[in-house]
């Protein structure tokens, strides 16, 4: 069984961040969602709550970020670089899952990926080593992890430079109901954040309900 951890969601009062709380939340987990506007927070926490059947909190960004062992970003792209500041301060010594896809309307169909060929990368090189910055759950479907009763017919790629984040990481994804995989360092990201742009055109193109990606093959010994 994962260790139990407080998870600090910004971004949680969106699609995929209020999905990821109401898994985690469920498997035991202490959760506290995190927005710009606080008390907009404490509402979509009590709606939460009364989904899932078990506590999740809510606060602004920073003091959410501050409540953390973990802290996950769930923000747009267009919204990452300032919401990065605000919770900057309380990272230091912390995992830091980042879940935001370089999405750069209209054309959010087009891989964009930004300077470096990663935002994780970037993001990574920006917070210094003192942050174990691990990408992952680019490739799920928000409208599948948000229904409780679904069954997540989709895999997770988990990159990171630090492996016993990654498999901190891929834990908390097995108790959210995903099967993940070690994918390597940080900057293979750029394969995961480019995969959604691909996904979003499948979807649209042959009208598939959230299309999603599967590791095929039976491993061997366990790498990482």
């Amino acid at each position: 069984m994962t260790k139990k951890y407080t998870i600090a969601i910004i971004g949680g009062t969106g699609d995929l961040g209020s999905g990821l709380a109401m898994r985690w939340a469920r498997a035991g987990h202490q959760v506290v969602i995190g927005s710009r506007d606080g008390e907009r927070a404490a509402v979509k926490a009590a709606e939460f709550t009364e989904a899932a059947g078990v506590a999740i909190a809510g606060a602004e960004n920073a003091e959410a970020a501050a409540q953390g062992g973990l802290v996950v970003l769930t923000v747009p792209y267009a919204s990452h670089a300032a919401t990065l500041d605000v919770i900057r301060p309380h990272l230091d010594g912390r995992i830091l899952v980042d879940v935001t896809v370089p999405l750069v309307p209209p054309k959010v169909r087009t891989v964009q990926l930004p300077e470096g060929g990663s935002l994780a990368r970037r993001v990574q090189k920006e917070l210094g080593e003192d942050v174990r910055v691990v990408s992952a759950f680019q490739n799920v479907a928000a409208a599948h992890l948000a229904d409780l009763d679904h069954d997540i017919d989709c895999d997770v790629l988990v990159c990171g430079n630090d492996k016993d984040a990654r498999a901190t990481v891929i834990g908390l994804a097995e108790d959210a109901g995903m099967k993940a995989w070690h994918a390597g360092r940080i900057d293979n990201s750029a394969v995961a954040e480019g995969l959604t742009s691909i996904l979003i055109f499948l979807n649209g193109n042959y009208k598939i309900d959230g299309a999603g990606i599967r590791i095929t093959g039976t491993p061997g010994l366990a790498g990482q």
